[in-house]
């Protein structure tokens, strides 16, 4: 059984403490945060104890951390859970600032703890069947890729500046997808990004709506799309175009439900958050972290990934700025 400490109980850390507490082969032990009731709240709601973060990483009883805490204490968090042998699967990004996260990988590379980065849709069902079908060579070699992701809705003007900008918060996911189903990393960056959906965003230095370029050595193309809108919901599709054929996912439908009528044909609307569309990645990350850590599987996410989509995101913000392709150190 792996003992786990939850650091941070937000709204993330509040879904993988329901995963930590509900998996056959993990207890929630102790939870953190820098606000005392919320990790009352949610320790007492799973049986467990609130605890501060130091208390956790310092129990030799703890096996495994999770990291749910603010982005610029996630350096900090997995050195010193590494350095007192515990396991850890930390929230994405790895850090706002890509030197702090090289620096970070440096200083674990030689510990034998498991660090997990929280990419969590590598394990949705829809995108881990597209990358086992192109796995078997169902489309051959994939020569043009297109990710789309809209929020619908943007978050707080004061979460946005605090966010690193929308290529670390969010594209980042997006670049991680990238990586995963070309298997390769691009060697340049093209971006261009805009503030129309809030000028609060613009004011706070950052865009809402984004369109990204990767280029690979071998001519293939991926092409990323995000906005911080889409009224009708949490647009989540994947399209990948092969030499002998074509793999799509689409979106998750709240119901399945479609009538047609004279009128039309209407079918249910996307879900409508990330909550919502990616539970079950969720818990399909949480076991492949407790496989890795307990039986010894190879990591699905390692900190090394977690590091090639912030330089990823780097770039993009770079070339967003300048209007400039950026080239990518091989």
């Amino acid at each position: 059984m792996l003992k786990v400490g939850l650091l941070g109980a937000g709204r993330i850390g509040q879904v993988h403490a329901v995963n930590i507490a509900g998996h056959p082969r993990s207890t929630l032990v102790a939870v953190s945060d820098i606000h005392a009731e919320a990790a009352n709240t949610l320790a007492a709601a799973h049986g467990a104890e609130a605890r501060s973060s130091d208390a956790i990483l310092n129990d030799p009883g703890i096996d495994a951390v999770l990291i749910a805490t603010s982005t610029d204490t996630h350096s900090d968090l997995i050195e010193a859970a590494a350095r007192s042998g515990k396991a850890v699967l930390c929230e994405k990004p790895v850090d706002l600032s890509l030197d702090r996260a090289q620096r970070c990988l440096e200083a674990v590379a030689d510990r034998a703890a498991t660090v997990m980065i929280g990419f969590n849709r590598r394990f949705d069902p829809n995108f881990a069947a597209l990358k086992a079908s192109l796995l078997k060579g169902d489309i051959g070699k994939p020569e043009l890729l297109s990710i789309t992701s809209f929020d619908p809705a943007p978050p707080p003007v004061d979460y946005i500046k605090v966010s690193g900008g929308l290529f670390r918060d969010m594209m980042i996911h997006d670049f991680d997808m990238a990586n995963f189903l070309m298997g390769d990393a691009p060697v340049s960056v093209s971006a261009v990004g805009s503030s129309i959906v809030d000028p609060r965003i613009g004011a706070a230095g950052d865009v809402d709506t984004a369109v990204v370029t990767l280029r690979y050595g071998d001519g293939r193309i991926a092409v990323i799309k995000n906005s911080r809108r889409a009224v009708y919901g949490y647009d989540q599709r994947v399209e990948l175009l092969g030499a002998k054929g074509l793999l799509q996912a689409g979106n998750m439908l709240e119901n399945t439900v479609v009538r047609s009528t004279v009128d039309g044909v209407v079918s249910g609307k996307p879900t409508y958050f990330f909550l919502e569309r990616y539970m079950p990645a969720y818990a399909a990350e949480w076991d492949a972290f407790v496989g890795a850590v307990l039986d010894g599987r190879p990591q699905s996410v390692t900190l090394a990934d977690g590091i090639a989509a912030l330089a990823l995101a780097e770039a993009a913000t770079r070339a967003a700025r300048t209007g400039e392709t950026v080239p990518l150190q091989g």
